[in-house]
């Protein structure tokens, strides 16, 4: 396996367009992107940190911003790949970057911010020692 340091915790996921996707003009609605960010943020704690697991320690990430820009429109039947990887980690905060393509050509750019907080209290405690670890044995 080839580790591409400038994104580490890199996943890439196919992602099929269904029916209730797309709107009349047979385009990706912009709130579907949503979903598949949280799909693939998903993927990437799956690899290293099961939801479960963080659940099961009192913590879960919250997300405080997302941001999207469309490009080109996605369509039923293209062949979309998502990328998604941990841009940054910090102590307490973490962003994630995306890019949904088609073909070869970007369609959507993404970022995502947020931190991880205790469940009782919302208050924010440090990232998870297992995808700090994750994270930097990458950046190295």
């Amino acid at each position: 396996m080839t580790v591409d340091n400038s994104r580490p915790l890199l996943i890439t996921w196919p992602i099929v367009v269904r029916t209730y996707d797309v709107d009349f003009a047979n385009i990706v609605h912009n709130i579907v992107y949503f979903r598949w960010l949280e799909d693939m943020r998903s993927e990437i704690l799956a690899d290293v940190l099961p939801i479960d697991e963080i659940l099961a320690t009192g913590i879960s990430p919250i997300l405080t911003r997302t941001v999207i820009e469309y490009r080109l429109p996605v369509r039923i039947g293209d062949e979309v790949v998502g990328q998604m990887w941990v841009s940054d980690l910090s102590r307490t905060r973490w962003t994630l970057s995306a890019e949904i393509s088609v073909g070869g050509l970007m369609c959507t750019a993404a970022y995502q911010s947020g931190y991880f907080a205790d469940l009782k209290t919302l208050r924010p405690v440090r990232v998870p020692e297992k995808l700090r670890m994750a994270w930097q044995m990458e950046q190295d």
